[in-house]
């Protein structure tokens, strides 16, 4: 099974900008073929969808993240990026990537916002965002 390993968090301050990494040990073929996605879980809430990447380059945010988060992916380093701009507090929580299995193409916003479409999950990095 595909292993991946999230990095990048830390603490620090509303307004600030932090960037997510996370790094697949799958092999270049199968990294390419799938989706990828970043979702968070904050204390005490249920784990949501923040963002995802199909293998077109497509990309899809929720609502609370668009605008201020950027997913991007690099196939030939087998990773998957999320550069988060003007943090708040709401934003704190452990952040997960995920990898699907091979998948079409082209995603929707609804096939990838599901967890249930994901085959892989990396143990999480936490962000804090300090007022």
């Amino acid at each position: 099974q595909v292993q991946l390993a999230e990095s990048g968090g830390g603490l620090v301050q509303a307004g600030d900008s932090l960037k997510l990494s996370c790094a697949a040990s799958a092999s270049g073929r199968t990294f390419a073929e799938a989706a990828m996605g970043w979702f968070r879980q904050a204390p005490g809430k249920e784990r949501e969808f923040v963002a995802g990447i199909d293998r077109s380059g497509g990309t899809f945010y929720s609502d609370s993240v668009k605008g201020r988060f950027a997913i991007s992916r690099d196939n030939a380093k087998k990773t998957v990026s999320l550069q988060m701009n003007s943090l708040q507090p709401d934003d704190t929580a452990v952040y997960y990537c995920a990898k699907t299995p091979r998948v079409a193409f082209y995603a929707t916003y609804h096939y990838l916002a599901a967890q249930s479409t994901y085959e892989s999950w990396g143990q999480g990095t936490q962000v804090t965002v300090s007022s």
